[in-house]
């Protein structure tokens, strides 16, 4: 699909994992340096993915994935890898509001989202090892701040509460900014998006705290010009990066990216991928 992001609409029912997802969009996504190919066909009632990634020593690497449904339980993802894993990914609707899921990796957790309103609540349970149990909430406020927090109970080893974070995202007009805490309230990230207009957004992400009062992460912006759209920014360590999303014809996209060291141009690396 070709990537036309609405930034600041307000979403009020949001995940936490969520409340700070707009500066992540522009400065993190789609910054590949993969060589890849992914193609999606349905088959009747079930949507097939085929992911191939080239590795920098030239060998392929392929994933086949399905999607689909059968009645209430949704198959949202059923895959295997080239190095014999399996993924598998449901969910069950019992009721409305109520989201039952079930993802399987290398470990296993059985989940319940929950939204009402404005308030969205989710939690977790390791099932395969039953190490620990994590849960949140968020609620969002019409004046477009959306607060929320997270912890995560160990049931195993050293039980207790292990991890707790808290967050807050606030959109008004162009701006959007949002804070969240990490390692036990103990760092601070600030993001912030500025829609400039309709085709220009800047985005900007930092980590504060007491041992490194200012650390930034990365600042660019993305431009939706007449040919495509184009990604740009700089992190904190001078590495410059640029990405490319172009629908070259209807449900292709070729997304080419490039990254480089200010202070070593020689080191450039690159990639390429095609969607359809």
């Amino acid at each position: 699909f070709f990537v036309h992001l609405n930034l600041l609409v307000v979403t009020m029912a949001t995940k936490f994992a969520d409340i700070a997802k707009a500066p992540k969009t522009i400065l993190v996504d789609d910054y590949s340096t993969k060589i890849n190919l992914k193609c999606k066909k349905d088959a009747g009632d079930v949507a097939v993915t085929i992911e191939t990634d080239r590795s920098s020593g030239g060998a392929l690497a392929s994933k086949i994935g399905l999607k689909g449904s059968y009645g209430k339980l949704n198959i949202d993802k059923a895959q295997a890898t080239a190095d014999g894993g399996h993924v598998l990914e449901t969910s069950l609707v019992p009721c409305e509001g109520v989201v039952l899921s079930f993802k399987g990796n290398k470990g296993a957790d059985l989940g319940v989202d929950y939204t009402k309103g404005h308030f969205v609540g989710t939690s977790a349970l390791d099932v395969k090892d039953l190490s620990k149990i994590t849960a949140s909430s968020c609620y969002g406020l019409d004046s477009g701040f959306n607060i929320g927090g997270e912890a995560t109970y160990a049931l195993s080893g050293k039980t207790g509460i292990s991890e707790f974070n808290l967050g807050a995202s606030y959109t008004k007009g162009p701006t959007f900014a949002s804070i969240t805490t990490a390692a036990k309230v103990s760092q601070f990230h600030l993001g912030m998006v500025y829609k400039v207009n309709s085709d220009l957004s800047l985005a900007s992400q930092t980590i504060h705290s007491s041992e490194k009062p200012f650390d930034l992460m990365a600042v660019g912006g993305i431009y939706k010009a007449p040919f495509a759209d184009i990604k740009a920014k700089v992190s904190g360590d001078g590495v410059i990066s640029a990405c490319l999303i172009k629908e070259i014809v209807p449900k292709v996209t070729v997304t080419a990216t490039g990254s480089v060291t200010a202070t070593d141009m020689s080191n450039f690396k690159y990639g390429l991928g095609v969607s359809m």
